[in-house]
């Protein structure tokens, strides 16, 4: 596997770790997540990452791409963060977190895995 979309993939990871340890060991609440602008801004953030390193491993290699699911959707959300930032809902990202970002860091660590024999 090419070393750049190992890196990557290891950013996608630590991104979703990142935002998986906000939380520590209580379970995840829409309603304090809604309320606490610092954690929304700092998931924001790592989903910036995510999309960006899911774009950059699109551009080097579109093949490889086809093994992350919703790979051009994730890239859509790392735009409208950073681009339209104020038609973001708080829905929509807690149903990223508690929807998706699960089956994406099990792809990940299967791709890194792939990666590392």
């Amino acid at each position: 596997m090419d070393e750049r979309i190992l890196k990557w993939l290891f950013d996608i990871k630590l991104s979703i770790d990142e935002i998986e340890s906000f939380f520590g060991d209580e379970e995840k609440d829409f309603f304090k997540y809604r309320t606490n602008i610092m954690l929304k801004r700092a998931i924001e953030r790592n989903l910036e990452i995510i999309g960006e390193a899911v774009n950059r491993i699109i551009t080097r290699d579109v093949v490889f791409a086809e093994q992350i699911s919703n790979s051009k959707a994730i890239i859509g959300l790392r735009n409208q963060v950073i681009h339209a930032y104020d038609n973001i809902s708080d829905e929509t990202i807690w149903s990223i977190l508690t929807n998706h970002l699960p089956k994406l860091k099990t792809e990940v660590a299967e791709l890194i895995k792939k990666g590392n024999i």
